[in-house]
């Protein structure tokens, strides 16, 4: 049965699917107006450290105001819940306890992230985790566990890692030999120096328009600044098995036409230091100049021919190929973020299936210096002034004690460390008493014992 079927018979079973969703941001409330109009699924509760933020999302969502009601407890939430209301709650605890089959962690803050996962599969909640900056951190540990508990740990629908993953298991499912898998960003070299001071300029954001959003400075800088790439990309690795190349990432300009001539290794007139790899494709060429129909919004999977037939069906079909006829190329040049939440949550709770999921630790996000660091600065993390992410491989990352981007903001520096240069844990002091440091520590010494490092 389709999953939109699957979800008329749990609404004519009056059983809808209960949705926890913990973050009233902008992701979350893109999927709280889509969901209010899905059968079979029920947003039970929302949780944010600013109550009347989650409550006004539900309102601008479509709820009235007498449909959202306050929990300080959870029982209140669990009553309020059984007279149909959509439950607000600033307790994290409360929303994770409730009467909930899936949790959705939207924070995008990584120790929170680790924190609400690791406790809802304590709780026996399925975890769909928007928060890319966990799942890159720690997500093979939290996948691990779910296993563990028979829950389900997926990546989210709308956010492009599970809708890649997705084609990748499509193209592999139909006898493809996956080459390259990707999105587009926009991006040019000096932008991974960019800061919240340099972000709206190179964004061509006016004043006005500053002024008059509400925009988060460092949370767009970090897409700017190819950190968020380097996440997602990474996230992406663990989630199919596609290996990081040494350099990292090298954001070629590319229309659509042209990814199938780019894409592939370097031994059949391509970039690619190997086939089966990820790759950001820019928007724009180098000096700015636009590219017609670019993928700054979009993403793609590469693939190989393999057999005649296949390269007769690309010749006909005028397929996007490269000169060979040996690579082709499937894309789409958009996603609609949390708008396409839904898929996961049906999948998940509905046929226990999740929308890509982080199986394997084999990519990792390090941090690299921005500028000349001194010993006692502070470090900002993801999209700040200090450092961005590259995409690295994880054996690698553990061998050499690369800090983690995920664990950068608010780590102290002890040493002085060059611009451009990656960070290592022996260059800081960091707080080792959350939950989300020992949960990385602890992935790494289980990454040792799988694969044995010199």
């Amino acid at each position: 049965m389709s999953l939109y079927g699957l979800l008329q018979q749990r609404e004519s079973m009056n059983k809808p699917v209960r949705i926890g969703i913990i973050g009233a941001g902008v992701f979350s409330s893109a999927f709280l107006n889509q969901a209010r109009l899905t059968p079979g699924m029920r947003v039970a509760c929302v949780s944010d450290l600013d109550p009347e933020k989650a409550r006004k999302a539900c309102v601008t969502a479509g709820w009235s105001e007498e449909a959202v009601g306050m929990g300080d407890s959870v029982s209140s939430i669990n009553d309020g819940i059984a007279r149909g209301k959509v439950m607000v709650t600033d307790d994290s605890d409360n929303l994770i306890q409730a009467k909930l089959d899936v949790v959705l962690e939207v924070t995008g803050v990584t120790e929170a992230g680790a924190y609400h996962a690791w406790t809802a599969l304590d709780y026996g909640k399925h975890v769909i985790m928007p928060n890319v900056e966990t799942d890159v951190l720690v997500g093979p540990l939290i996948k691990k566990k779910a296993d563990e508990k028979g829950l389900v740990y997926s990546m989210a629908y709308g956010d492009q890692p599970g809708i890649i993953c997705e084609m990748v298991d499509w193209a592999r499912t139909i006898g493809m030999e996956v080459v390259c898998a990707g999105k587009g960003t926009r991006f040019q070299p000096e932008y991974r120096y960019s800061t919240p001071d340099t972000v709206w300029n190179y964004m061509g954001f006016t004043q006005e328009q500053v002024i008059t959003g509400n925009f988060n400075a460092q949370m767009y800088n970090s897409f700017l600044d190819s950190t968020k790439s380097a996440i997602e990309m990474c996230a992406l690795a663990n989630g199919t098995g596609l290996v990081p190349q040494q350099c990292g990432l090298q954001f070629p300009p590319a229309a659509p036409a042209e990814l199938p001539h780019i894409l592939k290794p370097k031994s059949a007139g391509g970039i690619l230091e190997h086939s089966g790899t990820v790759e950001i494709v820019a928007s724009e060429r180098r000096g700015g100049a636009p590219i017609k129909d670019h993928l700054r919004w979009g993403v793609y999977v590469i693939f190989k021919a393999g057999t005649d037939l296949v390269r007769r069906f690309f010749s006909m079909h005028d397929f996007l190929r490269d000169d060979s006829g040996e690579y082709g190329a499937v894309y789409r040049p958009f996603h609609l973020i949390g708008l396409e939440l839904g898929m996961s949550v049906a999948s998940v709770a509905l046929r226990r299936e999740a929308t890509g999921s982080a199986d394997r630790f084999i990519a990792d996000v390090a941090s690299v210096a921005k500028k000349d660091l001194k010993p006692g600065e502070v470090l900002d993390g993801e999209g700040g002034y200090t450092v961005f992410g590259r995409l690295v491989r994880a054996d690698e990352s553990v061998l050499r004690r690369y800090l983690p981007l995920g664990l950068s903001r608010g780590a102290k520096m002890v040493r002085a460390v060059a611009k451009d240069a990656l960070l290592t844990y022996d260059d800081v002091v960091l707080d080792e008493s959350t939950l989300v440091f020992a949960l990385r520590k602890r992935m790494e010494e289980e990454a040792r014992k799988d694969r044995p490092l010199p």
